[in-house]
């Protein structure tokens, strides 16, 4: 690399450093925390002579990782696929095929996500109850995929307004009826905004608490997050169990976000070039 150019980037290479290093230390300082012995009051970042890597599996026992894991996974793939299509369909109808009304819709869609998050429980409750899903999953699993609509076609409209309108002209003119331009034209070129929206719904409904602890009263059918409210109230004492459990219930976010992260940086690298 030219001297000139290290120069030029070296103020941005600091702070992406100082940005990592702040990200790191407390994890670094959990995972030490979790291998220290039971009972004990770690500090810092001193890493024990003898870890004690069977206080994980004591902390999956405690919180009850396994019931939960299937609980949260079921809720995600309830939720995740179900409002990846919707959206994708939604936001194609208004930025490719231009229907009537399709930017009030819009328009009205984008208006909700200025509303608090927190109005919106109370009748939410008294809805589900009234349907009779009070106490089940479906009482979480149908309420965020409305929750994750204005969000969704926000995104996904952007991604369709940056696509030339050639694409979809010349689909036309060789007889695609519009559901197939959408799946052979548009679809592989939204991968990476779809992997990324998948990425991002995926991260809310995994991390979802306030809705589970209020729609679904069994501990056993919310999600990983309910694990963790359970664990302090029970544990709060116990600091090595305490990390320990954070840790697990951390894992699955950080594996799918490493996973998915290259077509996120993509789906974002693509809007600025675009835009």
């Amino acid at each position: 690399m030219p001297t000139r150019t290290l120069r030029r980037c070296a103020p941005g290479l600091v702070l992406i450093a100082a940005a990592a290093l702040y990200s790191l230390v407390p994890l670094l300082s959990m995972v030490s925390a979790a291998l220290a012995p039971q009972g004990s009051l770690p500090s810092g970042l001193s890493w024990p002579s003898d870890p004690h890597w069977h206080n994980f599996i004591d902390a999956w026992n405690v919180a009850n990782i396994t019931t939960l894991l299937k609980s949260s996974t079921l809720i995600v793939l309830g939720v995740v696929p179900v409002a990846i299509v919707i959206s994708t369909m939604a936001s194609y109808a208004i930025a490719v095929l231009d229907i009537p009304l399709g930017r009030v819709f819009y328009t009205v869609l984008v208006l909700t996500l200025t509303l608090p998050y927190e109005i919106v429980i109370v009748p939410l409750y008294e809805q589900v109850r009234a349907m009779g899903l009070l106490g089940t999953q479906w009482a979480l699993i149908l309420p965020l995929v409305g929750m994750n609509m204005p969000f969704a076609v926000f995104w996904m409209r952007a991604h369709f307004v940056n696509v030339p309108r050639e694409l979809s002209e010349a689909a036309g003119i060789d007889g695609a009826s519009p559901l197939r331009a959408l799946r052979h034209v548009h679809l592989p070129l939204a991968r990476p905004a779809i992997a990324s929206l998948a990425l991002l719904m995926f991260l809310s409904t995994w991390n979802q608490f306030l809705l589970a602890l209020v729609l679904i009263d069994d501990p056993n059918k919310r999600t990983m997050a309910g694990a963790l409210q359970a664990f302090t109230t029970k544990y709060s004492t116990d600091q090595v169990l305490l990390n320990a459990g954070a840790l697990l219930i951390m894992a699955p976010t950080i594996i799918v976000f490493l996973f998915l992260q290259r077509h996120f940086a993509k789906a974002l690298l693509q809007g600025s070039v675009k835009g």
